[in-house]
């Protein structure tokens, strides 16, 4: 027995245990990978962005169609109160030039150990490789290291993921016990994805270099932000906004030059030197980088960009490519459970007592803390109308 389960020991589900613990109910934690937060921790490796410190008008437009129904959810704890929740568990935190803020230490594991610490103090009961496989009659079932247990919950929380990164736990593999509850449910699809690009062998001495100071867009979507060129293809924040567009099959463009307009591109062409190659041009009058001349020579073959038209591309490259990455690499998934299935408090409506949070639900948005955001929002909010559907009840 249990008064309330929280399945999923990620952001939003150790939010939703702690919510449900400070309400003075018992908590049980089933997490079915060896450690918990495995996602979290990965993303604090090339540093944990928590949030991003910008007017809540601005922030709240990242999640796209999804605004409205987080809107009430995240207002309730925003990006300042993101922050003060981080230094109550003792991390100084730093804000960067574009807004983002960090940990000082970077890492997300010294915010886990705090968190983890403060959840024990609440006895906050945590089990992991603890597996859940759905529901026999009432109790809630596990795969565990000590064979199948059931537990009969009062309440239950479901904060298991989307369905990228797999080996950190988030696979979507309880789509279908949910489907079959009669759960409505969006598709997964990649988000914040990265591009597959088969690159000629001009290309090869420029792998892992930075693409900086570009403009991408693709239909509604335009983003100033860098690029790497890996083996695989194209990735980074600034392609990752452009998520939505590329799944629908909009084609993308890059500006290489976007602090330079037109007529100045025209101008500085006409000056060129008789003598003096395109690729000379592009480097010395434009101080291009070698990346940028070497992605504009492939571009501008593959698409079949004429002479005459080649000054003209510099603000509007085609990039072909094959299409988004296995949704496996993508960083984060849209689709999962649906607005409709859902009443005010995240409580799905075919099963009551039982709540949702964080990516399994059907919102997405880009890098950059919105994503942690809005997990730890979600997560909250589940926890917070669990503990008073309890309390009702």
């Amino acid at each position: 027995m249990a008064q309330a389960v929280v399945i999923g020991a990620g952001p939003a589900g150790l939010m939703a245990a702690e919510q449900l613990a400070a309400a003075g109910h018992s908590v049980l934690v089933a997490e079915a990978k060896p450690s918990v937060a495995r996602k979290f921790l990965m993303a604090g490796k090339s540093g944990l962005n928590l949030t991003k410190d910008e007017p809540f008008d601005t922030l709240i437009q990242s999640y796209g169609e999804a605004a409205d129904w987080l809107q009430p959810m995240i207002s309730a704890f925003d990006a300042e109160a993101v922050q003060h929740w981080a230094r109550d568990l003792g991390q100084p935190l730093f804000t960067g030039s574009t807004g983002r803020v960090f940990p000082e230490a970077m890492k997300a594991s010294p915010l886990l150990r705090a968190w983890l610490a403060r959840l024990g103090v609440a006895r906050v009961d945590v089990k992991t490789r603890w597996r859940w496989t759905g529901w026999e009659g009432e109790a809630l079932m596990f795969d565990t290291p000590d064979g199948k247990q059931g537990v009969s919950a009062d309440v239950t929380v479901l904060a298991l993921g989307g369905s990228s990164w797999a080996r950190l736990g988030s696979d979507g593999q309880w789509a279908h016990v949910l489907a079959s509850r009669g759960v409505a449910l969006a598709p997964f699809e990649p988000a914040n994805s990265a591009l597959s690009v088969e690159w000629s062998s001009h290309m090869q001495p420029h792998l892992g270099a930075a693409l900086k100071s570009v403009w991408w867009m693709a239909g509604d979507f335009e983003s100033r932000g860098e690029a790497a060129i890996s083996a695989k293809g194209l990735e980074g924040g600034g392609l990752y906004t452009l998520t939505p567009a590329l799944r629908a099959g909009l084609p993308l463009f890059v500006d290489l030059v976007p602090d330079l307009d037109q007529q100045i591109l025209q101008a500085r062409y006409a000056a060129k030197r008789s003598k003096a190659t395109l690729s000379q041009w592009l480097r010395k009058s434009l101080n291009l980088s070698p990346q940028k001349v070497a992605l504009f020579h492939e571009m501008a073959k593959r698409s079949g960009v004429t002479q005459s038209d080649q000054v003209a591309a510099l603000k509007n490259l085609p990039i072909l490519h094959s299409g988004l990455r296995p949704m496996d690499e993508a960083i984060s998934t849209a689709g999962g459970v649906k607005r409709a299935s859902l009443d005010d408090g995240l409580m799905l409506t075919a099963l009551p007592g039982v709540f949702c949070a964080g990516e399994m639900l059907d919102w997405e948005a880009p890098t950059g803390g919105y994503l942690l955001t809005a997990c730890l929002a979600t997560g909250r909010w589940a926890g917070l109308a669990a503990a008073d559907w309890l309390d009702k009840k």
